[in-house]
This record gives structure tokens, C-alpha cells and sequence, in this order.
């Protein structure tokens, strides 16, 4: 009990003389501090930021239905520029209607199968108002507000009824109905895109949005009046929810199986599809912020090399600038392990502080960024 209070009291007084020797060299302790701040900073920077969008994308991103992927031309992430891999998604063959219905009727473990299109952008008008030209005018069939997960708010989705007489209707996202019809219900309205009038049968829940990108900005018509109009070879995607969770996995398989046979695909060839779900968006962009994590942290270590190396060298200049103080302690009975325990002691402290000052800094500019992005702010120590 004795060692241990006489060990408890010589941290204490340690502590207390590291204190001191730092309040005596600012200057020196400031650079130092300066240098151990700057790498845990732009450490936690980058991963409160990333942690923030990560976050944000997970919750937000749910933009399919539950156990529902999608089946596309595309990867639903580019991040290269590389000319042959756009020329080879480009020569694939486009999806169709009659595909979705061949996955209807041949793919038993699928509940729903939707099929849908980003048909164009541009400027619409109501007899009140009018709206930017970055709008999206979209093509659904009647499953598609199941398989990605849009629900309606007032009126109606769009039916079969619509499809087969090819009807001038449409449903509103929540924003693009506030934007249009600010005094009152849409229902019931037009709504006017490129010199086409469409009668609003339903208005949407708000989905919020994705890195302060809306989702709540379109018109979704009929999905026979977009291929009338812009032609049968325009882009579309078919989404497959599967019955149950359970059988997510195997509904994949069924569809990719199927798709294969139906595109020629040879055996032990590389499918010509890209198969998209939340899980599989929310792992690649994992894989993306990967790199960018571990770069980040390569650099920041170095930088945190290069703080421990000089903070190495203060504790060298500070022995040798105090010879005379380590003698008189020596002279009055220290032990080599009492000096020693004092500039460990300074030399934790100089790094405890920067290192500190350097999370807290880097978890407010991260949370700043995550803002400016129009997402939630992250602390890295609550939860995860």
C-alpha cells in the first residue's frame, strides 16, 4: 500500500513538473504541440466526414424497397473516366418490357417485378408557377411504386388502367407538388412538360434527400406514354422484389439465371447486367471511401511519424538544456528512474494535448463539411 501511494505520488509530482517545463518554453511547446494536432486532425477530419455521408447514405439510400434489387445496363457508381469500360457498358443490350414480363411470368420466387425509366429533365409549369430545368420526368409502371418504395400521400398511384389506355396522368414528387400547387391540393391539376398536359392522380410521401440532392423532384407518368414518346430504345430498368427476405439471395440467382439465358450470355462469361441493391450501393461506396480512408490515414501518419520524431528531439534539447536542474535533483536523492519518469511524463502530456485539441478540431470540421453537404452531423463516440 506504501509503493503504491509513493508510485501514485511521484506521477502526481511528475505531472506537475511536466506541466511547468511546458508553461516555461511555449514556443517550443506550441511547435511541438503543433505538430502531434495537425496529423490526429486531418485523421479524424476525413473520418468524421466520411463517417457523416456513410451514415447519411445508409439511411437515406433506401431509394428500393425492402428485399428489392435492381437489374440495369450501368453500374450504379462510376468513378473512373476509362474509355473501354464505357464503351463496353454501352454496347450492352438494353432492357425492355418484354423482359420484365418474361421475369414475371418465369421467376417464381419474385413477388413484384417493376419496370421504370429516367425518361428526360427540363422545366415544367402549373397554371400558378413554374420550375427550374433540372426536373426529372419519369416513366413507371404500376409495380414500380412498390419495388422503389414510393408512397402515396394523396390520390393514387398510377394503375394498369393508365397503362393500357395510355392516359396523360401523373403523380408528383412531395416537393415538386409544393413548388407547382402552393395554395392548395394538386389533385385533380395539370401539370405541363414540353407542350404535354398531364393530370395529377397522386401526390407522394416525402423522401427527403441524398447529399442535398431532392428526391422529391419529378413527374411519373405512364410508363407506355414515355416509350410513345420518346421511343422504344430508351434506357430502362426493371426492379424484382423478391417474397421474402429469406429468399432474397435465391431470387437473385433466379433472375440472373434467367437474364443470362434470355441475353445469350455464354457460359463462364461475365454477366452483361449490372444487379443493384441498397446493400450492394451502400458496399460500394464503402469500397470507395476505403481508398480514400486509408490514404488519409497513410499521410496522417507520417505526419504523426514526424511530430513523434520531433517531440524526440525536444526531449533531447530539454535533457540537455537542463543538466543543471536533472544534477541538483540528482544531488538531493532522484533516481535515474524518478528523471526519467519526468520527461516521459512531459513528452505524454505534449502528445495528449495536441492530440486532443487535434480530435476535437477534427470533429467539428468534419460535422462542418457533413453540413455544408446537407448531412447530420456524426460523433464519433456516440454509438456507431
Amino acid at each position: 500500500m506504501k509503493a503504491r501511494v509513493t508510485l501514485l505520488t511521484e506521477f502526481r509530482e511528475a505531472f506537475r513538473m511536466a506541466l511547468n517545463a511546458i508553461g516555461a518554453h511555449k514556443l517550443r511547446s506550441g511547435l511541438t504541440l503543433l505538430g502531434i494536432l495537425v496529423g490526429v486532425f486531418s485523421i479524424i477530419l476525413v473520418m468524421t466526414a466520411i463517417r457523416a455521408l456513410q451514415g447519411n447514405l445508409e439511411k437515406e439510400m433506401a431509394q428500393l424497397g425492402s428485399h428489392t434489387f435492381q437489374v440495369q445496363r450501368w453500374p450504379a457508381i462510376q468513378v473512373d473516366d476509362d474509355s473501354e469500360a464505357e464503351q463496353k457498358y454501352s454496347r450492352r443490350k438494353r432492357f425492355t418490357v418484354k423482359n420484365a414480363e418474361i421475369l414475371r411470368e418465369r421467376a417464381t420466387l419474385a413477388g413484384t417485378v417493376g419496370v421504370s425509366s429516367e425518361a428526360d429533365q427540363g422545366e415544367m409549369f402549373s397554371r400558378y408557377r413554374k420550375t427550374n430545368p433540372n426536373v426529372s420526368f419519369r416513366g413507371l409502371s404500376p409495380e414500380a411504386f412498390q419495388t422503389r418504395n414510393l408512397s402515396v400521400a394523396e390520390g393514387r398511384a398510377l394503375a394498369e388502367v393508365d397503362m393500357e389506355g395510355e392516359r396523360h396522368v401523373g403523380v408528383l414528387g412531395s416537393e415538386l407538388a409544393k413548388k407547382l400547387f402552393p395554395f392548395g391540393s394538386a389533385l385533380g391539376e395539370w401539370v405541363q412538360f414540353r407542350g404535354v398536359k398531364y393530370t395529377v392522380v397522386g401526390v407522394l410521401e416525402e423522401k427527403g434527400s441524398i447529399f442535398g440532392a431532392s428526391q422529391d423532384a419529378f413527374l411519373a407518368v405512364p410508363l407506355p406514354a414515355i416509350l410513345n414518346r420518346y421511343g422504344r430504345e430508351i434506357p430502362l430498368t426493371i426492379q424484382i422484389q423478391a417474397r421474402t427476405a429469406d429468399s432474397f439471395d435465391d431470387t437473385v440467382e433466379q433472375v440472373r439465371g434467367l437474364l443470362r439465358s434470355l441475353r445469350k450470355v455464354p457460359p463462364g462469361e461475365p454477366d452483361d447486367f449490372e444487379i443493384v441493391s441498397n446493400d450492394s450501393l451502400i458496399n460500394q461506396f464503402r469500397s470507395i471511401t476505403l481508398a480514400i480512408r486509408s490514404g488519409a490515414g497513410i499521410i496522417s501518419s507520417i505526419a504523426l511519424l514526424a511530430a513523434g520524431v520531433g517531440i524526440m528531439n525536444i526531449m533531447l534539447v530539454s535533457v540537455t538544456e537542463r543538466t543543471k536542474e536533472i544534477g541538483i535533483r540528482r544531488a538531493i536523492g532522484a533516481k535515474k528512474r524518478n528523471i526519467m519518469v519526468q520527461f516521459i511524463m512531459e513528452a505524454v502530456v505534449l502528445s495528449e494535448l495536441g492530440g486532443i485539441i487535434g480530435i476535437l478540431l477534427g470533429i467539428l470540421a468534419g460535422n462542418l463539411a457533413a453540413l455544408a453537404l446537407a448531412t447530420p452531423p456524426v460523433f464519433p463516440w456516440i454509438g456507431h
